[in-house]
């Protein structure tokens, strides 16, 4: 397998869409509405929209960001050219351990939804099963084309979301207004931490442009799919959250059961709440698919860069896919999730996704200086306004963190230093 042989640009601008649809809808937004009920009440209506406004600066600079390039590894990318190799380096070292211990969590995540249906999935063979054999179809799936993937993301992301318009239209109609209103204020620290918790059913919509490499038109591209992405999730967990606190007199001691199949269930019947609860494995199986895809491209764009074995940059010949990198991606993804040993690397999340973030956002007035105005190249108005804010936001997450947190994101750091330094010349 030759490394001059390059990867094929046949995903188009919906597509990409559909992507990161699926990449950010997914088990989350099943539990969300009874959680920040919880914090607020029925002001939490007033947190779903605050929470997209504030991820929408963090993807208007991964927007503005993208626009400069046309390869693989997204704030990877971004960061190595405005800051160097080395910060480069520690937040594509981060970001790909993440989608690890996210693959491998979801696929557990996956199992477990399935013993709703099917209680023998939760142990034994049956579970070996129900593992490994939808990773290696979609192992499979990714290595054949890259488009293959883009369908099949497409396909999960309109899955999962009918169900929830299913609740959207069937809710509506059965909400009781004495539940919303009167509706108040919300207090500005509950508003806050139902905001940060909003703000993680977010999370994968900064993996977007990592598959660039394949993108038909990635510079103009990748904006559209980002603030896209962005507004339509924001209109849907709002629209759900209104269904939500609409219909469950007792939203806020749901938090840890299943809110939206109760709401399903309580205006339409039981077969309503068994969609609903079908969507919410399929969300995690979307997930899943999703990480599959991005993961190992994180993987080759550190690789080709002499991080790791040469091997894990090359292309297959035929398929022009990132062949190893893919395999083993998936090969550990799967040992992990079967040992149940991510559950130590997921500390790893909160810190990683921030140094993404803080990583773009400062990135971007340098990348403004760094390289010319092109036709093509997204402009954020209002000079440094939006990623100042959006800085601002990130370490507003990072002051979030817990001690844990920190501590695994600092030995993540550290391992990074040394496999930093055996980079290949």
């Amino acid at each position: 397998m030759p490394t001059q042989i390059g990867l094929k640009r046949v995903v188009t601008r919906w597509q990409i869409v559909g992507m990161g649809l699926n990449g950010v809808i997914g088990s989350g937004v099943y539990l969300l509405p009874a959680a920040a009920a919880a914090l607020l009440g029925p002001a939490s209506l007033w947190a779903v929209p605050l929470a997209g406004f504030a991820v929408l600066l963090l993807a208007l600079c991964f927007a503005e960001a993208g626009s400069h390039f046309d390869e693989p590894g997204a704030a990877y990318v971004y960061t190595r050219e405005a800051f160097g190799e080395f910060v480069g380096f520690q937040v594509g070292w981060m970001t790909w351990l993440t989608r690890v211990a996210s693959g491998a969590a979801l696929w557990n995540g996956f199992a477990q939804a399935l013993t709703y249906l099917w209680p023998t999935a939760a142990s034994g063979v049956t579970h070996f099963a129900v593992i490994t054999v939808p990773l290696l179809i979609i192992m499979s799936i990714n290595l054949v084309s890259v488009q293959h993937s883009a369908r099949l993301s497409v396909a999960l992301a309109i899955a999962k979301i009918l169900p929830l318009l299913l609740l959207i239209a069937i809710g509506i109609p059965a909400i009781n207004g004495a539940l919303l209103l009167p509706m108040p204020a919300p207090e500005a620290a509950g508003l806050g931490q139902a905001t940060l918790l909003l703000l993680f059913a977010y999370a994968g919509f900064e993996n977007t442009a990592a598959t660039a490499g394949e993108f038909r038109n990635p510079k103009r591209d990748v904006p559209f799919a980002l603030v896209s992405v962005i507004i339509i999730v924001t209109v849907l967990y709002t629209l759900i959250q209104l269904v939500a606190v609409g219909t469950l007199p007792d939203l806020a001691a749901r938090a840890a059961g299943t809110p939206l199949a109760d709401s399903a269930t309580l205006v339409a019947g039981v077969w309503a709440g068994l969609v609903l609860t079908l969507g919410g494995t399929l969300s995690t199986a979307g997930n899943a698919a999703n990480t599959a895809v991005v993961g190992p491209r994180y993987l080759y764009a550190l690789a080709r860069d002499g991080f790791g074995p040469e091997l894990l940059a090359r292309v297959h010949p035929r398929y022009q896919t990132p062949a190893w990198a893919i395999v083993t991606q998936d090969a550990i993804v799967w040992a992990l999730a079967l040992s149940g040993s991510f559950v130590q690397l997921a500390m790893l999340s909160v810190i990683a996704r921030l140094a993404t973030y803080i990583g773009t956002a400062a990135a971007v007035p340098v990348l403004r200086l760094k390289f010319a105005r092109a036709e093509h190249t997204v402009v954020l108005p209002g000079g440094l306004t939006i990623p100042v804010l959006a800085l601002m936001l990130s370490l507003a997450f990072l002051a979030s963190a817990t001690v844990h947190n920190l501590m695994a994101g600092l030995i993540a750091l550290l391992v990074g230093v040394a496999i930093y330094a055996l980079r290949r010349k």
